[in-house]
């Protein structure tokens, strides 16, 4: 280690590339960690709030709680300690020229998955519906009156949520049969008490179901089967892979280069009775101090921009993430120098120095 020190303080411009290099390699690591975790957090954040252990959909929706089609009487072949109706409509609100994409879940007003209001009161009766802090920042406030769907139906904000999602867009929550009539109209309230819903959450681990039309899944396997939801986390992590085996590539090709440059010098060494795996200690120790300080600095640096990153950029900052990719890059770093060592074993000390 002292020698490698010695080395580095002694050819600072040329370590100073190398650690510069890292530090890019790692931020773009850390960047694309966050925004994975942050579209990750969009995407699934409401579900993670609802609490449940399960969720109940139809047979033949694959998995997907929008083409789920339940009715209110299918409640009666749940059988679990705690359970509660879920219709979903998709849609936007607000002024024409400055719409906002939201997601509208209708439920009982005392179903168990709820979140507390932080302001206001809940729903309670119909065309009532409390929204999300997200949505409260761009511009909606209790008592406002909403028009929602094709049908115009106008609904009044009664209370605000935390902030949350589901599939990156905000949330709004009302009853089952104001959700209804948004999404199939008037008539339809009229003609029947038995709505169309596209869920059942349960409280339960295990939920008992009576009705061979029904399937249930655990909340990881729903969230799983959220559209996109794996395939962008698949591509943002394959993306992140691809970068350490580059790190380790750049690292090996960078102390290769340097270590022929040497030639020379380990010849000497060798002459004056310094072995081959002292001197490839060293060129380890150097890839080891280039991974690290190029690990801290460009977690600081994203640390850093994460503060200055505009509201609408999905970033989420998760330090037990970083620090396992962090440490990977330096492992990377490390075996990078490893392709070095086999040109030390072959230095010849007479062929260096010229003999």
């Amino acid at each position: 280690m002292f020698l490698a020190l010695k080395e580095m303080r002694y050819s600072k411009l040329r370590y100073s590339l190398i650690v510069g290099i890292m530090f890019l390699i790692g931020l773009v690591v850390f960047l694309l960690s966050g925004l994975a975790d942050g579209l990750s957090q969009e995407f699934r954040q409401t579900v993670d709030d609802w609490n449940a252990k399960e969720i109940v959909l139809s047979d033949d929706a694959n998995n997907i709680l929008a083409a789920s089609q339940l009715k209110l009487d299918d409640v009666k072949d749940i059988s679990s300690n705690e359970k509660a109706p879920l219709s979903l409509y998709s849609g936007a609100i607000g002024k024409k020229d400055n719409k906002v994409n939201i997601s509208l879940f209708g439920t009982n007003d005392d179903a168990f998955f709820l979140p507390s209001v932080t302001s206001g009161e809940s729903f309670k009766k119909d065309n009532e519906v409390i929204i999300s802090q997200n949505l409260a920042d761009k511009g909606f406030k209790i008592n406002d009156t909403i028009t929602v769907g094709s049908n115009d139906l106008k609904v009044k904000v009664v209370g605000i949520v935390p902030s949350t999602s589901y599939i990156a867009t905000p949330v709004m929550y009302s009853n089952i049969k104001t959700v209804t009539e948004i999404k199939f109209g008037e008539d339809m309230v009229k003609t029947t008490d038995n709505y169309p819903i596209n869920a059942v959450l349960s409280n339960d681990s295990d939920t008992t179901l009576s009705n061979d039309s029904l399937t249930k899944l655990s909340t990881q396997k729903f969230i799983d089967n959220l559209p996109g939801y794996t395939e962008q986390s698949l591509t943002l992590d394959s993306m992140i892979y691809v970068l350490f085996v580059i790190a380790s590539a750049v690292i090996g090709i960078f102390m290769y280069v340097i270590t022929l440059q040497k030639t020379a010098i380990f010849g000497v060494m060798k002459v004056q009775g310094i072995n081959s795996w002292f001197i490839s200690k060293s060129i380890l120790a150097q890839s080891f101090l280039v991974g690290v300080f190029g690990v801290l600095l460009s977690g600081l640096a994203t640390y850093g921009l994460s503060m200055v990153l505009p509201d609408a950029m999905p970033f989420a900052i998760n330090i037990t993430q970083w620090a396992i990719y962090g440490v990977i890059l330096v492992i990377v770093s490390t075996i990078g120098g490893l392709f070095s060592i086999v040109t030390v074993n072959k230095v010849d000390p007479i062929n260096a120095i010229g003999g």
